[in-house]
C-alpha cells in the first residue's frame, strides 16, 4: 500500500494538482473573491449616448466614466460598452442615487465673459481638493499657461464684470474680474465657489464639481435610461440558497454513487477531486479578478456536474477493464476519448454565448457570458488537470473493484 501511495504522489499530474490547489488557496486568501452585484448588492446604471459612435469615441466615454467613479471614491466598478450607443455601469456595494448624477453628466466646463468663451475644460491642468467652510465651498484649480494668457487678454480692462462659469451649461458661479486680473497679468490659479443650505450639501456639490473637472468632459451627450439596484441582504439570500442547493446536490450524488457501485469509500475520491476542481476555479477567478455572481455559480455547478459524469465514465471503464493492466489502460483511453469529445461539444456550445456577451455587453447577455466563461474554465481545468489525476488514482488503488 505504501508503495502505491508513493508511486501515486510522485506522478507529475498529482504534483501539478497539489501545487495548483495550494496556489489557489493562497490566491483566494490573499486576493479574495470579487462578488458580483447579485451577491454583494449594488447598482446597475444603463446610459444611452445621443447618437451611435465609433470604437475610439466609445473607449473615451467608458474611460472618462471609469475615471469619474474612481475619483469619486467608488470601488468595485465595471464600465462596459453595450453596442455603439449604450454603456452599462455596474457598481457593487453602492446605491444608484449616490453616483447617478456623476455618470449621467457630460462634464463640459466653460468660463464666459459676456458671450465670449474664454476657458474650457481643456485649459484645466490640475484640480485641488475642495475647501469647505460652513455651508460655503471652493474648488481651486490650475490653468495651462496658454489658457491663463487667453483669459488675461479677454479680461483686460473689464474690472468688475462677471466671469460666468458653467458646468454642463449650468451656471455655477459668477466671480467678478478683480482689478489685478483686469491689468492683463495672467494667473494660473483659479477657483469655482458657491454656497449651499448646509455643510453636507456643500461637501456633496464641491465633490461633484471636483470629480467632473478632474475627469474631463464626455465627447457626446449622455442620458440615464435605466437604474436598478440589488440589496446586500438579497445577495446574502442568494448565496445561502446556492449553498443549500449545492449541499442537496452533493447528498443526492453521494447516494446515487453508493447505490451504483456499492462501495461507499469510492465516493471519497470523487468528491475530493470535485473539491480540488472547485478550489482551482475559485483561485483562477481570484487571480484574474473575475466577478463571482449567480451566473458564475451556475457555471461552476455545470462544470462540476460534467466532472462527476466524467469520473463515473472513468470508473466504469476501469471496472470493465479489470483483470489485465493493459486492458485497463486501453479502457481509460477510451474513457478519455469520450470525455474529450464531450468537453469539446460543451465548449463549442458555450463559446457563442461568451463571444456575444463580451462583444455586445448587454445586461442579460452579459450574464450568459459569465455562465459560459465559468463553465468553459471549469471544464478545461477538469479535463486537463483533475480528471487525469482521478483516473490515475482509480487505476493505482483499484477502489472501483466490486
Amino acid at each position: 500500500m505504501n508503495r502505491k501511495v508513493s508511486k501515486f504522489l510522485k506522478d507529475y499530474r498529482v504534483i501539478l494538482l497539489l501545487v495548483l490547489v495550494a496556489g489557489s488557496i493562497a490566491a483566494v486568501s490573499t486576493l479574495g473573491i470579487q462578488q458580483g452585484l447579485d451577491l454583494k448588492g449594488g447598482s446597475l446604471i444603463q446610459i444611452k449616448l445621443e447618437k451611435p459612435v465609433d470604437a475610439a469615441t466609445m473607449n473615451t466615454v467608458t474611460s472618462v466614466l471609469d475615471k469619474r467613479l474612481n475619483i469619486f471614491g467608488v470601488k468595485d466598478v465595471k464600465v462596459r460598452a453595450s453596442g455603439d450607443q449604450n454603456v452599462i455601469v455596474e457598481i457593487a456595494g453602492v446605491q444608484p442615487d449616490q453616483v447617478a448624477d456623476i455618470v449621467g453628466k457630460p462634464g463640459k466646463f466653460e468660463a464666459r465673459i459676456g458671450n465670449e468663451t474664454v476657458l474650457t475644460g481643456a485649459d484645466i491642468v490640475s484640480v485641488q481638493a475642495p475647501i469647505i467652510t460652513a455651508n460655503e465651498w471652493e474648488v481651486p484649480f490650475k490653468l495651462s499657461t496658454a489658457g491663463a494668457q487667453r483669459f488675461a487678454e479677454a479680461a483686460r480692462g473689464k474690472a468688475g464684470q462677471p466671469v460666468n462659469m458653467y458646468l454642463d451649461d449650468r451656471l455655477i458661479t459668477s466671480p467678478e474680474i478683480s482689478p489685478e486680473v483686469a491689468t492683463g497679468k495672467p494667473t494660473t490659479d483659479v477657483s469655482i465657489t458657491g454656497a449651499e443650505n448646509s455643510k453636507e450639501e456643500a461637501e456633496a456639490q464641491a465633490k461633484e464639481i471636483e470629480t467632473l473637472l478632474k475627469s474631463g468632459s464626455l465627447p457626446v451627450k449622455v442620458k440615464i435610461v435605466g437604474v436598478s439596484s440589488v440589496s446586500a441582504e438579497l445577495g446574502k439570500q442568494f448565496v445561502e440558497g446556492a449553498l443549500i442547493a449545492g449541499l442537496l446536490a452533493v447528498l443526492a450524488i453521494a447516494v446515487i454513487l453508493i447505490i451504483r457501485y456499492r462501495t461507499p469509500i469510492l465516493v471519497v475520491p470523487i468528491f475530493m477531486t470535485t473539491l480540488a476542481e472547485l478550489i482551482i476555479i475559485l483561485g483562477a477567478a481570484a487571480v484574474i479578478r473575475w466577478n463571482i455572481d449567480l451566473a458564475a455559480i451556475a457555471g461552476m455547478l455545470a462544470a462540476i456536474g460534467t466532472g462527476v459524469d466524467d469520473q463515473i465514465i472513468i470508473t466504469d471503464e476501469v471496472l470493465a477493464g479489470e483483470g489485465r493492466r493493459t486492458r485497463r489502460k486501453f479502457r481509460i483511453k477510451d474513457a478519455f476519448f469520450i470525455i474529450f469529445a464531450s468537453a469539446g461539444t460543451l465548449i463549442a456550445a458555450m463559446l457563442p454565448l461568451a463571444y456575444v456577451g463580451f462583444a455586445r455587453g448587454a445586461t442579460g447577455i452579459g450574464l450568459l457570458a459569465g455562465f459560459a466563461f465559468t463553465t468553459v474554465l471549469g471544464v478545461l481545468i477538469g479535463v486537463f488537470i483533475t480528471r487525469p489525476v482521478y483516473a490515475k488514482f482509480i487505476e493505482t488503488f483499484n477502489l472501483g473493484r466490486r
